[in-house]
């Protein structure tokens, strides 16, 4: 894995690091390959029980594409007569995307800068984002003549609305720490000094917590957004069935009757 990306993983918890804080976290391809195979891994190991995105440096969390390299790659690509120069969003926005949307575990943002294009999609991609109050949000993608990818076009009408969410594509604009809290984009909002440990300390937490029930959660609500109320019942009654089913539901209740803490295991 390139060290343009960090990874580790601690007691449950896989910390995933943007680590290109001199060039604002810009994704280039190593950048991109590297993020796309740690939120793969993370998502898949079974003794993974939580995931944090976070990144280095204290401007951005992630600036979206690096169009120094992008513009480079387009003048070979018109050299050569073709090319397929924006295959990046099939080869490795999709799939980042889809690793922590679909990741069945919790998934924390810590967004410490600027998130703009694909860093703000993949902030959206998360369950829970804890932001620096000097933080901004911006989509991005008009201003350089494109349209949506990282999921935004998906994650970000669910958060705000379609009608916000349009506005804010076909205008885009830094939307601050505390506008973005308001519309729902930050969940929480510290002190930059206080992110890194508020963010670690929510993924946490998290990490601790009854893992298949976090998963139920994430698939429900998913799926609740997209089918009838008759449908979502159905979807409720399986995944309550499969929840119910798990060593931490007993574990819960016990802990319950017992007037403890439970000690979940994660399965």
């Amino acid at each position: 894995m390139a060290d343009t990306v960090l990874y580790e993983v601690s007691d449950g918890l896989a910390t995933i690091t943007l680590n290109r804080p001199e060039a604002m976290n810009a994704l280039n391809v190593a950048t991109k390959v590297a993020l796309r195979d740690a939120a793969q891994e993370a998502a898949a190991d079974t003794a993974v029980r939580a995931i944090l995105l976070t990144a280095a440096g204290e401007r951005a969390f992630c600036v979206g594409q690096d169009l120094k390299e992008h513009i480079g790659l387009l003048v070979t690509a018109r050299e050569a007569g073709g090319g397929q120069v924006m295959s990046t969003v099939r080869e490795h926005y999709n799939p980042i995307a889809r690793a922590l949307v679909e990741a069945p575990k919790p998934v924390v943002a810590a967004v410490n800068g600027v998130a703009a294009g694909a860093g703000f999609g993949f902030a959206l991609a998360a369950d829970y984002r804890v932001v620096a109050d000097t933080a901004s949000f911006n989509t991005s993608f008009a201003g350089v003549a494109l349209t949506a990818d990282s999921g935004i076009s998906w994650t970000l009408p669910r958060v705000i609305g379609p009608g916000r969410a349009t506005d804010l594509l076909l205008f885009p604009r830094n939307v601050s720490a505390q506008e973005a809290l308001e519309l729902g984009i930050a969940n929480r909002v510290v002190s930059s000094d206080a992110l890194r440990s508020e963010g670690e300390a929510v993924a946490r937490m998290l990490a601790e917590g009854p893992t298949v029930a976090y998963a139920a959660l994430k698939e429900s609500v998913a799926y609740g957004l997209t089918h009838s109320f008759s449908e979502t019942l159905e979807k409720e009654d399986e995944l309550q069935a499969r929840a119910g089913a798990s060593e931490d539901h007993a574990i819960a209740v016990q802990a319950f009757v017992n007037k403890e803490k439970p000690k979940y295991l994660g399965r």
